[in-house]
């Protein structure tokens, strides 16, 4: 559980801290865009009021706190759920990738009513309409990881003894 803890608590600091440093350092918010890497990556401010792309934004205050609710409800399904499996190390970090950045976007719920999402990346033709932040990177990369290393117990079982004839 100290690795799940200690990856949560990471992304948690580094989603935050870099929302804190994107808005008031670099003051997103009022210039809207801010090139990067164009066009591979660009700053580009965006309050998301519903989950992944904007969906179920239209009823944004009673899906604010439908949105925490199933965040923490899901965080905490994560970690019973790797503490009862004995999860290996990479589960655990799946699991606190995901969590970490869970609760990074509850915060930004909680504070100013909706996620801020700053990050766009688009290549080859394709320009990207959508902003992200790093707790969607690490819910992803955690829930993909979760998928791939899950079930695999950190130790391994011992092996039944064979009968020989």
């Amino acid at each position: 559980m100290r690795t799940l803890s200690i990856t949560a608590v990471i992304v948690f600091l580094l989603d935050q801290l870099s929302k804190l440093g994107v808005i008031r350092l670099l003051s997103i918010r009022e210039r809207g865009e801010i090139e990067v890497l164009d066009p591979l990556l660009n700053f580009r401010w965006a309050e998301n009021r519903g989950v992944n792309f904007g969906l179920f934004a239209n009823s944004a205050e009673f899906m604010r706190w439908v949105l925490i609710a199933v965040a923490i409800a899901i965080s905490a399904w994560v970690l019973v759920w790797l503490r009862r499996e004995k999860a290996g190390r990479w589960s655990m970090i799946a699991g606190g990738l995901l969590i970490g950045g869970a609760l990074g976007n509850v915060v930004d719920r909680i504070a100013y009513g909706y996620v801020a999402d700053f990050l766009t990346m688009s290549c080859c033709g394709y320009e990207n309409p959508y902003s992200f932040n790093i707790a969607d990177i690490a819910i992803f990369a955690g829930a993909i990881g979760l998928v791939l290393f899950s079930g695999k117990s950190g130790k391994p079982k011992p092996r039944k003894a064979r009968k020989t004839p």
